[in-house]
């Protein structure tokens, strides 16, 4: 199984410190921001001490890790000039800085329309991924499938398939298969899964799933609210999440856990990371319903 989560990069360690955080997990995947994703300020490059951070993955047989790109990037809007160009202008940073940080995939929310409508906001991601895609892009931008809230494109495979559609060098778009968002908008993975998959593969094609972001949800199908839930304890469930990431079909797939910390529930101050619990809990093919306390007793 390539399992992993969410990882940090800070600190003197800075990358490689990411890949400690992911095998202190047990992870053999991760996935990383360059920077704080809720703004453009980013260290050099050359201070990310990327080559010792490989050798280690390389010691330790770490599967290729992921990029996402930060939450500000939004090339759907068609409201604010100024906020696309700076989507696009820094997605075409994110791209290089992703290639020279040595991963192949950068995840990119698609975008919202602000109030356009969808329409507008899909011309627009389209026509800011024909912007930075080129022939001569060497990492792939995997779109995230999105849980619709608001004003979101991608909460349907369709407004997915529409820009994969518009874009001209497509063969460099992938997708980041997000669980809880792909229930979050509707498609009922619980009782409906093989119809989901073959609805997605009618759409998009299952090939093109680059990433899956294996979360619980606190909501129910079709909620359109996207809040994550530890594995296990909201509406999709182990069995489901444990079925996806043992399908055959993802074999080769890095699953992400974005599960939140878990609180202190003697100090509001403290949180844990729940992901070296969870990894072994999905090895392991078991849910164990005392997951949380065992999380704060360790911690």
């Amino acid at each position: 199984m390539i399992i992993g989560s969410h990882v940090g990069m800070n600190g003197k360690d800075m990358f490689l410190g990411s890949v400690k955080e992911a095998l202190s997990y047990g992870a053999n995947t991760f996935m990383v921001y360059t920077g704080a994703p809720q703004n453009t300020r980013r260290k050099d490059i050359l201070s990310l001490r990327i080559p010792e951070a490989w050798k280690l993955m390389e010691e330790n047989e770490m599967y290729p890790f992921v990029v996402h790109a930060p939450y500000i990037i939004n090339i759907g809007n068609t409201e604010k000039p100024e906020t696309y160009k700076l989507g696009v202008d820094f997605l075409a940073l994110e791209l290089k800085r992703t290639e020279a940080m040595g991963s192949n995939t950068l995840i990119l929310h698609p975008g919202s329309h602000v109030g356009a409508g969808a329409d507008a906001g899909i011309r627009q991601i389209t026509e800011g991924l024909n912007t930075v895609l080129t022939a001569d892009t060497n990492v792939n931008i995997a779109l995230e499938t999105m849980a619709g809230k608001g004003s979101e494109i991608g909460g349907s495979f369709a407004e997915l398939a529409r820009i994969f559609n518009g874009v001209t060098h497509n063969d460099k778009l992938r997708i980041c298969f997000d669980v809880c968002h792909v229930n979050d908008s509707g498609y009922d993975l619980v009782t409906q899964y093989d119809s989901v998959m073959e609805e997605f593969d009618r759409t998009l094609g299952l090939d093109k799933i680059a990433v899956i972001h294996l979360n619980d949800s606190k909501n129910p199908c079709g909620a359109m609210k996207d809040r994550h839930e530890n594995l296990g304890f909201g509406n999709i469930g182990f069995d489901t999440l444990v079925k996806i990431a043992n399908d055959p079909v993802f074999e080769n797939i890095p699953k992400i856990l974005e599960s939140p910390y878990v609180k202190d529930p003697g100090d509001d101050t403290k949180t844990y990371p729940p992901y070296k619990y969870e990894i072994d809990m999905l090895k392991k093919g078991a849910f164990d319903a005392g997951l949380i306390d065992v999380i704060i007793k360790d911690s």
